[in-house]
């Protein structure tokens, strides 16, 4: 009988699912967090997946990883490190080693680690550790596949499904040693699988297995330990997706807004989650339409919001390009429109499901034309909600298509997210026509914010046609008049500047901070988690994060030269930084840019930003 282990308390740990595209390591590793978010502990998470649709089985290039992030208290990224590696074949050790700490505890299957799966994973030896230096003594070797078919050889199931399963064994390991309840994996696994009953029980059956297997031949080479929850906030709790976030924001501002939802789109990674998640919801009414391609996704949104619905279309970067003539019809209409990019790595196809931050001045000047739209940028993937919630709310009290930026890192990660109570939200009060106009109302005539009034088609009396060609400011009327240009310009323009948006806040050492760190939108987390461990060294620092990113908050100026040192941070080859230089007078930061499509290191970030503090 196995000895006890003493429990030991951390304040936060990560971990890392690898293995075939094909394994469920996104599974494993959505469950393992929803269960930490269940419990009340703070989550980060990062899937980072190959854009293969089906790589060859074992292959280096077909390797599929999760990590997440647990924390006691507030956790911001998903570590740079991992303390608990999973492995479930030879090409996942060779490939996801390099994101193990050195003193990380390493789960394999030693069934996948045979001599043609070696070969694949292009090792020279049978001594795989010895050959990438693990210390065998931290490795949990354990036959995975054997113990699942074993385990569920009195089910009826085929080969191939038993092998479906072997990512919930691992799972069940994990459990164990982070002392986890597998009454909530057995609650969420059988509200996944409702209508497959069979198939919840098997992988609750293999979850236990792992469990038991860790309980009962556990060694000196392993602990048990506990992460608990030591800032515990009231309220229901999930664990959402950036993706789903934007989703439910939408939805929320349609229903604040008294108004249907729709959504003209097509299929791209990673915006593609948006799509789906949204055609769920009719019985909130919600319109989704996959068009045939880019083009017609948007010119479907801008005749919907010409209709009188919140109107959405979703993409990532390269749909913008094919989206960017209806976007600057949605302009000159001045209609209410939220443009979705989640970017990833480009140019072109470039990297499908890697993250960047490489679309942010193709969404500011990306239409020919003086073509101005408001822009935001989510900072984690709970926040999406919020950015979707706030989009819509600017799009449609100001009529002006609004571009929400996002990426792949914010919109795949997850977080667990607080239920709002949406009757404390902030309302949505579009501008529509006053009654009394009736009459006397031409189509660009305005409130006193500058903002077109909006007459919803089958209003008698306000019957109008609009149009891609430029009118006159008072009849309505197409119009090439040189003034009347120069005028519905300058209008357009000051409608933009115009609008509202919360000052830019300070992080840190806000008073006195020897370095600024500046970003926008997902690398939020990364840029906090860097200031407060060079706080933590003793250092001077602060940070401010652009949300809303056009227009700018109207203390930028403000903070940006309070500063003796600032740098601008972010992964693209510095858009943000040149947008900042053409607003704010005499502004000359340093930069730190990364094109790497994955997410910072906080160290090599630490490191950096000492050097320029010098």
């Amino acid at each position: 009988m196995a000895e006890e282990l003493e429990v030991k308390e951390l304040d936060q740990v990560v971990v890392r699912f690898s293995g075939d595209s094909g394994d469920g390591m996104q599974l494993a590793g959505n469950i393992f967090s929803t269960v930490s978010a269940t419990v009340g502990n703070s989550i980060s998470t990062f899937p980072d997946y190959p854009a293969d649709i089906r790589a060859p089985q074992g292959s280096l290039t077909g390797v599929s990883g999760f990590q997440v992030h647990i924390g006691a208290s507030q956790v911001y990224t998903p570590g740079d490190e991992c303390d608990v590696l999973v492995a479930m074949n030879a090409a996942a050790l060779k490939t996801q080693y390099r994101y193990a700490k050195a003193n990380a505890t390493i789960i394999i299957d030693t069934d996948s680690f045979g001599e043609s799966d070696l070969k694949k994973a292009a090792f020279e030896t049978q001594d795989y550790l010895g050959e990438m230096g693990i210390d065998p003594d931290r490795v949990i070797q354990c036959p995975i596949t054997t113990i699942v078919k074993e385990a569920l050889a009195d089910t009826g199931m085929d080969n191939k499904a038993m092998l479906k399963c072997r990512n919930m064994f691992a799972l069940g390991l994990v459990c164990w040693l982070f002392s986890r309840d597998l009454d909530l994996v057995a609650n969420f696994l059988r509200d996944k699988f409702a209508k497959k009953p069979a198939i919840a029980e098997a992988n609750i059956k293999v979850i236990q297995a792992g469990y038991d297997y860790g309980h009962n031949t556990h060694s000196s080479a392993t602990n048990v330990y506990r992460v608990e929850s030591k800032e515990k906030t009231p309220g229901r709790y999930m664990d959402i997706t950036g993706n789903k976030a934007t989703a439910y924001g939408f939805i929320a501002a349609a229903e604040k807004a008294g108004l249907k939802l729709y959504l003209g789109s097509y299929p791209i990674t990673p915006a593609t989650d948006v799509l789906h998640e949204l055609s769920k919801h009719k019985s909130l009414g919600v319109t989704t339409v996959q068009c045939e391609d880019e083009i017609a996704g948007c010119a479907s949104s801008v005749g919907a919001a010409f209709a009188g619905a919140l109107a959405v279309t979703s993409t990532s970067g390269p749909g913008i390009c094919l989206k960017s003539e209806a976007m600057n019809l949605a302009v000159i209409m001045e209609l209410p429109l939220v443009v979705l990019d989640v970017q990833r790595g480009g140019p072109a196809t470039g990297l499908p499901t890697k993250s960047e931050q490489t679309d942010l001045l193709q969404v500011l000047f990306g239409r020919n034309g003086e073509s101005p739209m408001p822009v935001l940028a989510a900072t984690s993937p709970t926040d999406c909600f919020d950015a979707a919630y706030q989009a819509s709310k600017i799009a449609l009290e100001h009529m002006t298509p609004v571009c929400l930026l996002t990426d792949a890192y914010v919109a795949n990660g997850s977080g667990a997210f607080k239920l709002p109570d949406l009757a404390k939200m902030d309302a949505i009060n579009p501008p529509y026509v006053p009654e009394n106009m009736k009459g006397e109302w031409t189509p660009y005539m305005r409130a006193e914010n500058g903002t077109r009034y909006w007459a919803v088609p089958g209003r008698q009396g306000f019957e109008h046609i609009l149009g891609g060609l430029e009118k006159d400011d008072k009849t309505g009327a197409i119009s090439t008049n040189p003034e009347n240009h120069d005028l519905m310009t300058r209008k357009r323009q000051a409608k933009i500047d115009n609008i509202q948006v919360p000052d830019l806040e300070v992080a840190g050492d806000a008073d006195d901070a020897e370095l600024l760190i500046v970003g926008f939108g997902g690398t939020y987390g990364h840029l906090h988690a860097a200031m407060d461990e060079m706080r933590a060294a003793g250092k001077k620092v602060a940070l401010a994060h652009f949300k809303f990113i056009n227009p700018l908050p109207k203390n930028t100026a403000e903070v940006l030269k309070k500063y003796p040192k600032v740098v601008v941070a972010e992964q693209n080859m510095g858009q943000l930084a040149g947008w900042l230089r053409m607003k704010v007078d005499g502004f000359v930061p340093a930069q730190y840019n990364e094109v790497k499509g994955q997410p910072f290191k906080v160290n090599e970030l630490v490191a950096a930003f000492n050097k320029i503090i010098g």
